[in-house]
């Protein structure tokens, strides 16, 4: 059907915005490729040879050396890897047990409960999203020497279970907000009690909230090196990324294609753990208290 005068002024806005539209994704891919830049040059270093790691600027290897998973697979000192990745889901999964716990308790009881200085033991919760980990480091250290747990995973996981991650309870806080104060009063009509309520009521519609709160503590809990070098002194114990400094001090001479090696197996499971959730992660953000 040939188009009519009438149709064509419709048409050239379209036209008129194409060339702009087209230079904006080009440079978004770009950008992406930028970003991922890293990424790709991890993964061909992880596949170069030691020797050619630092001394070419070519990202391409001149050979492959599956030697470094074989040396990554082997361990260090003596350690299998597989007690590495063992010991990173300890303490990972302990510390989403404890924030999912922790947090939506105490989300919950800032958003619904009534009781004496709500609002500024909130507003005090709220401020310590601002306070570095390196103030209260100290104090922390102290606590758990004298109770004789520095080298064990207690101190990683057992502040989770005491709702010290903000940033979760106000994540929570403002979903729950968001809920119909007309279900609270309907379960309390059929006998529930504050403890009822949150079980049947609140947290099966806290999903979006709990699924994002899980990424978000594995994922930095996985990565985490600071508080982990802190408190673990037994290789024994090491995580992941306590074990990639192994390959450093081991030795005098640094074994860099085994460390890049395991680096990329470190990654992985953070990837598909993401790539599983995301879809979740995009609900949550989008239905809590990040929006507004």
């Amino acid at each position: 059907m040939t188009a009519t005068p009438a149709d064509a002024p419709a048409t050239r806005p379209a036209t008129r915005h194409r060339p702009a539209a087209l230079a904006w994704h080009a440079g978004m891919i770009l950008l992406v490729l930028l970003l991922l830049y890293p990424v790709f040059w991890l993964l061909t270093a992880s596949v170069k040879p030691t020797s050619e790691i630092l001394s070419s600027l070519s990202p391409v290897p001149s050979r492959l050396a599956p030697e470094n998973y074989r040396a990554a697979f082997d361990g260090i000192a003596g350690i299998s890897v597989w007690r590495f990745f063992g010991n990173s889901l300890i303490v990972s999964i302990g510390a989403v047990v404890g924030n999912l716990i922790s947090c939506s308790l105490a989300a919950y009881a800032f958003a619904r409960l009534r009781f004496r200085l709500r609002g500024p033991l909130f507003a005090l919760t709220l401020l310590t999203i601002m306070l570095p980990y390196h103030v209260v480091l100290i104090p922390q250290y102290t606590i758990f020497q004298k109770l004789d747990l520095v080298g064990s995973f207690v101190p990683l996981i057992l502040p989770k279970l005491l709702a010290t991650d903000a940033f979760f309870i106000f994540l929570m806080v403002q979903f729950i907000r968001g809920l119909p104060r007309e279900l609270d009063e309907a379960a309390e009509i059929d006998g529930c009690g504050p403890i009822a309520t949150f079980r049947h009521v609140i947290l099966p519609l806290l999903k979006p909230a709990l699924v994002t709160t899980t990424i978000f503590t594995f994922i930095w809990t996985w990565n985490d090196f600071f508080s982990q070098l802190v408190y673990l002194n037994d290789p024994d114990t090491y995580t992941l990324p306590l074990a990639l400094r192994l390959f450093i001090d081991q030795t005098s001479e640094s074994a860099f294609g085994p460390m890049f090696a395991m680096s990329v197996l470190s990654i992985l499971p953070v990837i598909c753990f993401f790539l599983a959730f995301q879809r979740y992660l995009v609900e949550g953000i989008a239905t809590s208290g990040l929006k507004g």
